[in-house]
């Protein structure tokens, strides 16, 4: 039940690396790999060693998806924000050259964003 209410209401909770290197294998290029996955129902944001895929499946069906792809080099910067007392979700903003608004995808309470910050920090500065 848990699960389905932070899907109504648009969090995004961890999923498994090996589900979404399953899911994403046609798309992976050579020596890609899947570091950390997030879903939000039948949505995911996926962080590869070499850019971010949102996915967006799309329909009654699912059988159209969507599939974003963001090279870390296209990123200009990112910002995290923590979840607080009264305000349970964290958030991530993701600004993107040549785009005037960021990206912006909710995470639930207990995700940790700050590891996703590290994360996109890392790739941002070639760590």
């Amino acid at each position: 039940m848990k699960n389905f209410l932070n899907n109504l209401t648009g969090n995004m909770s961890e999923s498994t690396v090996n589900e979404a290197a399953r899911k994403l294998k046609d798309l992976l290029v050579s020596n890609e790999t899947v570091e950390k996955s997030f879903k939000i129902f039948r949505d995911a944001i996926v962080f590869t060693n070499l850019r971010i895929i949102l996915i967006d499946v799309q329909g009654v069906t699912g059988s159209k998806v969507s599939y974003h792809s963001i090279p870390y080099k296209s990123i200009v910067s990112y910002e995290i924000e923590t979840a607080g007392t009264l305000d349970l979700d964290s958030e991530l903003k993701i600004y993107i050259s040549g785009q005037a608004e960021p990206l912006k995808k909710e995470f639930k309470k207990g995700s940790n964003i700050k590891e996703v910050g590290q994360l996109i920090g890392e790739h941002l500065l070639h760590v």
